[in-house]
């Protein structure tokens, strides 16, 4: 599955990634409460067509956000800390820290 090497992470496709707040929402997810552990697209909780979050997953990993690894038939997704960490100091630490809106009562 293609992705860039950390050299070539670039901080407008990224930040072009993470401007979808589903996907914001995601890796925050990601970071936040499985550090390090790669998850499956149903992990997530995410009420939507399989073919969509498909596409953000594709979306990410295609941007530099995250990698994939194939177990099985499965496909798991993890924040690339390291990558990321390195070329973009404190990105990660504002994802981390970034509250999705809450819905309006």
């Amino acid at each position: 599955m293609p992705q860039p090497a950390r050299e070539d992470l670039r901080l407008e496709v990224v930040l072009s990634a993470l401007s979808d707040p589903l996907r914001l929402g995601m890796v925050r997810k990601l970071l936040l409460e499985s550090p390090g552990v790669p998850r499956s697209c149903g992990w997530f909780g995410i009420d939507r067509p399989k073919s969509t979050l498909t596409h953000h997953f594709k979306l990410l990993r295609e941007a530099g956000v995250t990698t994939q690894r194939q177990y099985g038939l499965e496909r798991r997704s993890e924040v690339r800390v390291a990558d990321l960490d390195a070329r973009f100091p404190g990105l990660l630490d504002l994802v981390r820290n970034w509250e999705p809106p809450t819905a309006a009562a």
